[in-house]
């Protein structure tokens, strides 16, 4: 079999124990001579930007104290003999329990909103994977959001937030969604006078805080909640770490698949992606078989004003995939076999067999975790 670039690179550079990063060097029959040469620039494309972020990563500094997600956690998990290209999510994290208790309580809250009929759960539902389970979000008396509703599990080790990744840290995001009127339509100012006018949460801040209710205060417990969305053992991970029966002989195939076709390229990592930006549609023209109907589809574009950002989204992570339909920042994906189909012929030029793509969702049926010990 002819040897890519990329996979040479990936031999020389990266070791022999890295080979089995690259994806599979074979151009799909579909793309023709001038798609394999497209082909072929975008694997060594994709990964050299894996080997900057995952460098980026590893000397990253520790920002959860400033509310942020580049931490250097996605990068610090424990020494495992392993050439993967997924890292597990780690068994313990520090977490604030009062702290997050108190976030917890906040974020479920509708006092938070100026009208007090929205909380940060109505998008974002513990039994929905911290989804919403609708294409776009529909809350009361505002109008529907314009992406789908992205899950918070593991956020702790995303890199910046949103489809268009707009938002570097939790505390920048939560302001953001503060003072939109078109979500909770307030101000701290607002939240914190009704905050100190309930009996119930002012206690709860006493109990906390030295100096209980305050903007501070109730940004950091809602971030320390947020964090708190930790959900490690999957069977995956478990396979990760030297169980091989953990997982099915299916869903090792479809490992094996993700890898050889290049998923891992764009979903790697702790998070199996949010880690960067890609366009929807790399190897084939998306938004020329789906026509662009809102500016939402625009991608990165809208908050860059750049042309080489039109149609580029930041990769959305796989942890959890399975409790969070429907896919696509549009929502427009209804199933894990519609957005594994539709992935790889997109992205990676590739028509799937039917077998192909019930291996490859076995496989991410088995990043599912477990939430404070339980299945989310």
């Amino acid at each position: 079999m002819a040897t890519t670039a990329a996979a040479r690179l990936t031999n020389t550079k990266a070791g022999r124990g890295a080979r089995r990063l690259a994806p599979d060097s074979r151009v799909p029959a579909a793309l023709g001579a001038a798609g394999g040469t497209r082909w072929r620039r975008c694997i060594l494309r994709r990964y050299l930007r894996w080997c900057v972020v995952m460098s980026c990563a590893c000397s990253a500094p520790d920002v959860a104290r400033h509310g942020g997600v580049a931490s250097s956690e996605a990068a610090s998990s424990e020494a495992l003999p392993s050439t993967e290209p997924l890292l597990p999510v780690p068994l313990d994290v520090a977490v604030d329990i009062p702290l997050a208790t108190l976030g917890q309580a906040l974020f479920f809250s509708p006092v938070l909103s100026q009208d007090g009929r929205v909380s940060c759960g109505s998008c974002h539902a513990a039994d929905r994977g911290f989804a919403d389970g609708k294409p776009l979000s529909e809350i009361p008396e505002r109008p529907r959001t314009a992406t789908n509703s992205q899950s918070l599990f593991n956020v702790r080790f995303f890199y910046r937030l949103g489809w268009t990744g707009r938002f570097e840290s939790l505390d920048a995001h939560l302001d953001f969604l503060i003072k939109n009127p078109k979500l909770m339509g307030t101000d701290w100012s607002k939240v914190v006078a009704r905050l100190a006018a309930s009996t119930t949460f002012k206690a709860h801040f006493d109990r906390v805080f030295s100096d209980g209710v305050s903007e501070n205060n109730a940004r950091r417990a809602l971030i320390e909640f947020e964090r708190s969305l930790v959900t490690p053992n999957a069977p995956f991970d478990r396979w990760l770490r030297g169980d091989k029966r953990a997982i099915s002989p299916s869903a090792e195939r479809g490992y094996q698949l993700f890898k050889n076709y290049g998923c891992s390229s764009c979903h790697q990592g702790m998070a199996v992606g949010a880690n960067m930006f890609e366009r929807l549609g790399v190897m084939r023209d998306y938004f020329r078989d789906h026509p662009s109907t809102s500016d939402a589809d625009l991608g990165r574009f809208s908050v860059t004003r750049r042309e080489e950002d039109r149609y580029v989204f930041r990769v959305p992570s796989l942890r959890n995939v399975a409790l969070s339909a429907p896919y696509l920042h549009d929502g427009s994906a209804a199933t894990l076999q519609d957005a594994v189909s539709i992935m790889a012929r997109y992205q990676l030029g590739r028509d799937l067999a039917p077998g192909e793509v019930a291996e490859i969702v076995a496989f991410l049926e088995s990043l599912t975790g477990e939430y404070r010990g339980l299945p989310p």
